[in-house]
């Protein structure tokens, strides 16, 4: 059998997670030196750090001054979910997916919350729904870049300014990495994990005055956790956007999440994190370009994520394998790229095809992604190898 010979460049960092995802260049323990331990997060110093994060996620994401922040409990996950207990059901929905997240938002509300006025919109892997279908009268539940399948929307131009329904937009994978279009958007959330490279377990959710407004004049047919309530009173709780957390947050994840978005502000804000981005998925795109034996999984060239890049195998040998086998190759080119130390974490998402899943957000330096990529086709190289002594 042909020597294969292993690149002489490694990439310097191979945190390629899609979450929790790397953390920013030259991050150390020293930069949580600050962090409010041992205090209450109700105490003057826990509210300030508390408001510091919500005020720099307000300046560097480049939320509307008149969009409420709130720091929630259970990431992501928590922030939707206390979106959609709290707002659906005061008229019909349209949920929209395209991959695992999305699916689950649908399956929550039609089996959870079990509405009844509820219509589903939903598309294949690499495909992306047809929101011309999509009506805006109606609340309107999606995910802004589909975390587990690579697809994106490319704008929010679908979205009418003068709907009558909310819209409540899943961006964990977008938010700091994509132009949000907050005057087309009710309600965003995200977790820190994702583009900043923040801890886990803790969430954002950002409403419109639309969104406040729904919160005062609705009440649920069912009753809401304590941890989903933002009204008390027929009003908005306004401390919860002040830095009064519903429940006890990790002043030292606070930290990390300060100390994130002050390097995202000393790097130029939202451009240059959106830059940094694009250009380390760019390395992705122009790899695949050149090796037919990969591609996008996005089937679209507008569609195509800039954070959460995932790829598939599409060489002839491979492709005329069943889907066991293609997924036992893609697998074994994950554990190669592991046991080289090149690429940690970069398989596909478990409910997605067989592939691999490589994070670009702005914590990634572009040169790991260009030192990576020989890696790439050595783990093919070694598999497709493997594959022809198996079949000899």
């Amino acid at each position: 059998m042909v020597d294969i010979a292993a690149p002489a460049l490694r990439p310097a960092n191979p945190n390629f997670s899609s979450g929790p995802c790397s953390k920013r260049p030259d991050w150390s323990l020293d930069a949580l030196k600050d962090a409010a331990l041992g205090r209450s997060h109700r105490s003057k110093l826990g509210k300030n750090k508390l408001k510091q994060a919500i005020d720099l996620t307000r300046d560097v994401l480049e939320v509307p001054a008149d969009y409420r922040i709130g720091i929630v409990p259970a990431s992501d996950t928590g922030a939707v979910e206390m979106a959609l207990w709290s707002l659906l059901g005061a008229r019909g929905v349209d949920m929209v997916a395209w991959e695992s997240f999305g699916s689950g938002w649908v399956s929550d509300v039609v089996k959870e919350l079990k509405l009844g006025d509820v219509r589903k919109f939903t598309a294949d892997y690499g495909k992306i729904v047809d929101f011309s279908k999509v009506d805006f009268d109606r609340d309107v539940v999606f995910t802004w870049n589909g975390t587990t399948s690579g697809v994106r929307v490319p704008n929010a131009d679908f979205i009418p300014a003068n709907r009558q329904g909310l819209t409540i937009c899943d961006a964990t994978s977008a938010a700091f990495a994509q132009n949000l279009d907050f005057a087309k958007l009710d309600v965003v959330t995200f977790s820190w994990q994702k583009v900043l490279g923040g801890e886990g377990a803790h969430g954002v959710i950002i409403l419109s005055p639309r969104a406040v407004e729904r919160l005062e004049s609705y009440n649920p047919a069912w009753p809401l956790p304590k941890i989903f309530r933002m009204t008390k009173g027929g009003k908005i709780i306004e401390g919860i956007f002040q830095g009064e957390t519903i429940n006890t947050p990790s002043m030292l994840c606070v930290e990390d999440y300060i100390d994130a978005l002050l390097w995202a502000k000393e790097l130029g804000g939202l451009k240059a994190l959106m830059a940094r981005a694009d250009a380390n998925a760019k390395v992705l795109f122009d790899f695949c370009e050149k090796n037919p034996w990969l591609a996008n999984l996005a089937e679209t060239v507008d569609t195509r994520s800039n954070t959460s890049v995932c790829l598939k195998i599409v060489d002839p040998a491979v492709t005329a394998l069943d889907a066991d086998g293609q997924a036992a190759f893609a697998k074994g080119m994950v554990a190669t790229l592991e046991k080289e130390a090149v690429a940690l974490d970069v398989g596909a998402y478990r409910d997605a095809p067989s592939g691999l899943r490589i994070w670009c957000g702005a914590t990634i330096e572009t040169a790991d992604l260009e030192a990576l990529m020989p890696w790439l086709t050595f783990a093919f190289e070694k598999q497709k190898a493997a594959l022809a002594k198996a079949a000899a």
